[in-house]
């Protein structure tokens, strides 16, 4: 491990650590006047320089911070230091330090390879994707627990390897499928040279999750021949910064392949539940069909189909309905189609998280495209709100349907000069939702009965708190555009100066109310049970008070 990666990578988590359990209400840092805080952790105390933003959140300058006087740059020993202010008990303090601490490692990795900012803009979309920091708010944010020190070096992003898939075969009595891609997806004489029987289901699974779950948790199955192991795949594979979903690096036009893995990663486990898995390819085709029928989303979004899926049950955990969640979302494989099925001549595909790397020459990624495009770092900035906004807001005002755009699921499309001109949405089956009581047109029944219904409050998360607040706040930070959250309200006020029959929609969505919810994922994730096994996923809080909306607030308005 590089000593200076190392040091680097925990002053930066410290830093995070801070600033973001202070955003979230869980730490009250007491102003000493001329920019600078003090926090009284049980005798230990850190001292540091700060400027408030928006969302009532925290820049802190990170060769500020002391310890008793000493410059510090260990988020553990910050945490156990904290661990009584922040309320945690003896249990959850051990697995937090288990988290940040491979949070750490990765990030000291990552930051060994950083490129220079030049050279992530010359990047490929995978290997970009193999330079992100990860969830900007989390502090531990690549805790991947079930991983080794090997797993992770051989399939975490930032490790950048290559790896092979194995294939198996399902009795059709344990799996739901939907258009598995066999002949497009393997060659015919690997084709020929898998044995299966005729009528069995065949996927493919991560090489992790081979061992950690198929040859474990379905080991009977494996005995009685309603599974086959088929055997690897010749195409070799890299992770994107999800980790669980996979671009083939020797044949990229074929689709992307999202497959479960048994490791609990920001908050959750990361399987593949059964219901959204198989009804991934009926919401894609609507979705899909809804683009096509309306000529603005058709002019500024494409989307990032999940064309083909398998689900497998297994049959002793599904009579467990109030099992752990991971225990129902243990086999399955999504597959998606890729970044370059959209792509014209010319243009780049960029996700809209990698836009907050820095490269290791100290510049923003998005100083350097700013630089390339000839264009003001405000006008490159509106271009860029322009293009991240016009999906979300149209589908959620003009259609009652919620995306969950985040930095991961909205990929920007870049033209040859690397200006914003439009982006591409993925993850449909568990990340898009509808109002109850409409009824929406053309939706087939098996995608009514899967995609939840919330209220408008709870749907306008989908911008407020996965852009806005996931994505923009971040960003603001980076970029040398002082009104950055006036760029972003004129953006929102132009588009509907064209749209005055949208203006009850607007009201109803209160994305410039003055006050918006803050969402509080590092809270939940140590006080709200975050550690412990649930049933449903679903049963997570993370609201917490709210915040001055930034649109309203620092737009002037």
């Amino acid at each position: 491990m590089n000593s200076s990666a190392w040091r680097e990578a925990g002053l930066v988590l410290l830093t995070r650590a801070i600033a973001e359990l202070s955003y979230e209400d869980m730490l009250r840092p007491e102003p000493l006047g001329d920019r600078r805080y003090r926090l009284d952790c049980g005798g230990v105390k850190y001292t540091f320089t700060a400027d408030r933003s928006a969302f009532d959140s925290w820049r802190i300058d990170a060769d500020s911070i002391r310890r008793d006087g000493e410059p510090a740059a260990d988020p553990m020993e910050f945490l156990v230091d904290a661990r009584r202010v922040l309320g945690l008990d003896g249990p959850t303090t051990a697995e937090a330090l288990r988290e940040l601490v491979a949070t750490w490692s990765a990030d000291a990795l990552l930051r060994r390879n950083l490129p220079t900012a030049r050279e992530l803009a010359d990047a490929s979309y995978v290997d970009l994707e193999a330079a992100q920091a990860g969830h900007p708010a989390m502090v531990l944010n690549k805790g991947r627990l079930g991983f080794t020190a090997s797993d992770a070096e051989a399939y975490a992003p930032e490790a950048g390897q290559t790896f092979r898939l194995t294939w198996i075969a399902v009795h059709p009595s344990l799996a739901t499928a939907h258009g598995v891609p066999v002949d497009d997806e393997l060659d015919p004489g690997t084709r020929s040279a898998f044995d299966a029987p005729d009528g069995y289901v065949w996927l493919p699974v991560h090489p992790f999750h081979l061992d950690a779950c198929v040859r474990t948790l379905f080991a009977p199955y494996l005995a009685d021949g309603r599974i086959v192991i088929l055997g690897e795949a010749p195409d070799r594979y890299r992770a994107l910064a999800s980790v669980r979903t996979l671009v083939n690096v020797d044949n990229p036009e074929k689709r992307n392949v999202k497959v479960p893995l048994l490791i609990r990663n920001t908050l959750v486990w990361r399987g593949l539940p059964a219901g959204p898995t198989a009804g991934a390819p009926a919401v894609s085709a609507w979705l899909h069909t809804l683009r096509a029928s309306d000529p603005y989303l058709d002019e500024h979004v494409d989307l990032l189909g999940e064309v083909a899926s398998v689900a497998v049950r297994h049959p002793l955990f599904d009579r467990v309905p109030d099992a752990p969640y991971r225990y129902h979302e243990l086999l399955a494989a999504v597959w998606r189609e890729p970044v370059q099925t959209y792509l014209k001549p010319g243009e780049r595909a960029r996700s809209l998280a990698s836009l907050l790397v820095t490269g290791s020459d100290g510049v923003p990624l998005t100083t350097e495209l700013t630089n390339r495009s000839g264009l003001s770092a405000r006008e490159w900035l509106r271009r860029l709100v322009d293009a991240v906004l016009a999906a979300p807001l149209h589908a959620l005002h003009a259609h009652d349907l919620a995306f969950c755009p985040h930095g991961e699921n909205t990929v920007v499309v870049f033209d040859s000069d690397d200006v914003p001109v439009r982006t591409m949405l993925k993850d449909f089956a568990e990340d898009v939702n509808l109002l109850p009581g409409r009824v929406y047109p053309g939706l087939p029944e098996e995608a009514d009965r899967l995609l939840p219904r919330w209220s408008e409050g709870e749907l306008a998360h989908s911008i407020v708190t996965a852009v806005f607040a996931g994505v923009f706040r971040p960003l603001a930070a980076l970029v040398d555009v002082p009104d950055f959250w006036a760029v972003v309200r004129a953006s929102v006020d132009a588009y509907f100066a064209d749209r005055p029959e949208l203006a009850e929609r607007r009201e109803a969505y209160g994305l410039t109310a003055a006050e918006v919810e803050r969402i509080c994922l590092n809270r939940e994730q140590l006080t709200g049970g975050g550690f412990h096994d649930r049933a449903e996923k679903e049963e997570f809080e993370i609201v917490h008070g709210t915040v001055a909306n930034p649109l309203v607030r620092e737009a002037g308005r």
